[in-house]
């Protein structure tokens, strides 16, 4: 405990931060959490003393309390919990749903910050990059702001710059995360099934593409690329001459909010051939191109001219392989078709069964579950199947059955919930499964077609060949290990890690039991004696040793009672 304490000020340069941390943690009422993993002492001892003997009246749930802590905590916390509110997987449905309430809006950095961002990145004065330039932005976020201006050729842009040392607040507050996660997984029980490392590395992963706006760049060119012959999706375009890894200039795109309904219906616009562009553009991205704009709320989505969405924001983006591309396909068939068997293979050949489980059994808990749900939505006509609301079932009854769901399709289920918000939204009437039949049929041809059978054929000859070749060799070398006495069978005892930490806490209660017992022993012998100075007529030593025993056997009572173990 000590040495992780002594770490964590080597560590990191300002102590302040991992205090202030615990400080708002305790203060959303988690001092319990902070006392498991023994960094209580790092609290001053006055708060620290309030923290373990409040009583705490809690009216709200844990969920809730934790978005609120995070969003006290700042950028780092914010985006880590925005990026968990797609991962239900990982912390549960409560816990992603509250997340998702999170707002990363926040107040706005001097213009003074932005200049100077500008003119260090980009080399130039910004009078000689802008002939006009907003010191108010039109948008504020933990990570970033965006700013209107106008190139001296008279263009209209929007400028994001990131804010001034957000990089070394970011990778100071990861440190401390994979700190507080790798010590959960120590003191904690059960703090494994959650992953808080597995968590934290993706997080650092995920905010380090969303640092470099480099990254965003290419996610524009990616996207101007894939729908340069799509005259319904306008994507603005890139000045590469005045983008950096912290600043990036973009066309300004203006138009009403794609869910601005009473603006659409005053200007005359179809609904839905706007509805039917969205969600086009989404099954094009998802089904055809492989790589999708992961953030459609209607701030990012904007009707320009005769129907044309305007999409800005490419901080979020997302790959798919051509594999999970098929399987999606093959999802949205067999949900048309209601044929649940076909919908379990897919799930299978995705990897989401682990080894662990009982696939005859999980194919008829599975069916049951599926059948029960889904079949009632069944007594409406094909046109009015809500395919979003479809797909979000069978995620839920994916966690339900704790299969291991790609990121990926999390994040389209996500997606497609949010677009089919928007769609609903704009026009009642939209038929989703209309709309994605071209792009179904186009990759089941694909999936079935000559070219890529003659493909995964040879592709299976391949494998078996080097099975068959490389089979006596490894034979050869399993044999050799057995003969020498190197062939080792790992155990791994579920439960001896807790039981050692539990063990490891009653000695030292017990410890702390019998010197704050020898105290008082030793308190009554000096007060029976009468020796030294005295204080209303008792001896101070003995007094004093009596006031020390009181407060420790206080303070472990308290921590006895806290543990919730009697």
């Amino acid at each position: 405990m000590f040495s992780e304490i002594l770490k964590l000020t080597k560590t990191y340069k300002n102590i302040n931060r991992i205090t202030q941390i615990l400080n708002i943690l305790a203060k959303h009422g988690f001092g319990q959490f902070i006392e498991q993993l023994n960094l209580s002492r790092l609290i001053p001892f006055r708060k620290r003393l309030k923290i373990f003997t409040q009583v705490e009246i809690i009216e709200t749930t844990i969920a809730e309390r934790l978005r609120r802590a995070f969003s006290d905590l700042g950028p780092s916390f914010i985006k880590l919990a925005q990026i968990l509110s797609s991962r239900p997987d990982l912390i549960t449905e409560k816990f992603a749903a509250e997340f998702a309430k999170l707002q990363d809006e926040v107040p706005p950095f001097p213009f003074e910050g932005v200049k100077e961002t500008i003119e260090k990145d980009l080399h130039l004065p910004i009078d000689q990059i802008f002939a006009k330039i907003d010191r108010a932005p039109i948008a504020a976020a933990s990570v970033a702001q965006v700013h209107k201006a106008v190139l001296n050729d008279g263009t209209k842009v929007v400028v994001k710059v990131q804010r001034p040392n957000i990089r070394q607040t970011i990778e100071t507050d990861i440190n401390i995360m994979r700190l507080l996660a790798s010590m959960m997984l120590r003191y904690i029980p059960g703090a494994e099934i959650f992953n808080p490392v597995g968590i934290v590395e993706e997080f650092a992963k995920t905010i380090k593409k969303e640092l470099n706006f480099m990254e965003e760049a290419k996610n524009v060119q990616r996207f101007a690329r894939n729908f340069k012959k799509v005259e319904s999706i306008k994507i603005p375009i890139l000045y590469p001459a005045y983008t950096s890894e912290r600043v990036i200039v973009l066309e300004r795109i203006e138009g009403i909010r794609i869910n601005d309904v009473k603006s659409m219906e005053r200007l005359g616009l179809d609904k839905g051939e706007i509805a039917e562009n969205l969600v086009n553009a989404y099954f094009k991205m998802i089904l055809e191109d492989g790589f999708f704009h992961a953030d459609p709320h209607p701030g990012n989505l904007f009707v320009v001219d005769d129907g044309i969405i305007g999409i800005v924001d490419y901080g979020m983006a997302a790959w798919l392989t051509p594999d999970v591309m098929e399987s999606i396909a093959g999802i949205l068939i067999a949900i048309v078709n209601k044929d649940f068997e076909s919908l379990i293979d897919e799930f299978i050949s995705l990897g989401m069964v682990t080894e662990e489980v009982d696939i005859d059994r999980f194919r008829k808990e599975f069916l049951n579950d599926m059948m029960e749900i889904l079949i009632p939505l069944y007594d409406t006509a094909l046109a009015e199947i809500n395919f979003a609301e479809y797909l979000d079932t069978i995620t839920k009854l994916s966690l339900k059955h704790k299969l291991k769901i790609p990121s990926s399709l999390l994040l389209i289920d996500k997606c497609m919930l949010m677009v089919d918000s928007i769609v609903r939204e704009i026009d009642k009437d939209f038929n989703f499964i209309t709309a994605s039949a071209p792009y179904t049929t186009m990759l089941i041809r694909k999936k079935y077609g000559p070219k890529k059978m003659y493909a995964k054929v040879g592709k299976n000859l391949s494998d078996l060949a080097d099975s068959l070749i490389d089979t006596p060799k490894k034979l050869r070398v399993l044999i050799r290990k057995m003969i020498n006495n190197e062939f080792i069978v790992k155990f791994n005892i579920i439960g001896v890690e807790r039981l050692i930490r539990d063990f490891d806490r009653s000695t030292n209660r017990l410890s702390f039991s019998i010197v704050t017992a020898s105290i008082i022993m030793s308190s009554a012998i000096l007060t029976m004696s009468g020796i030294g100075a005295k204080v209303f007529d008792m001896p101070a030593i003995g007094t004093l040793g009596f006031i020390i025993s009181f407060f420790l056997g206080i303070w472990l009572i308290i921590s006895i009672i806290r543990s919730g173990r009697f």
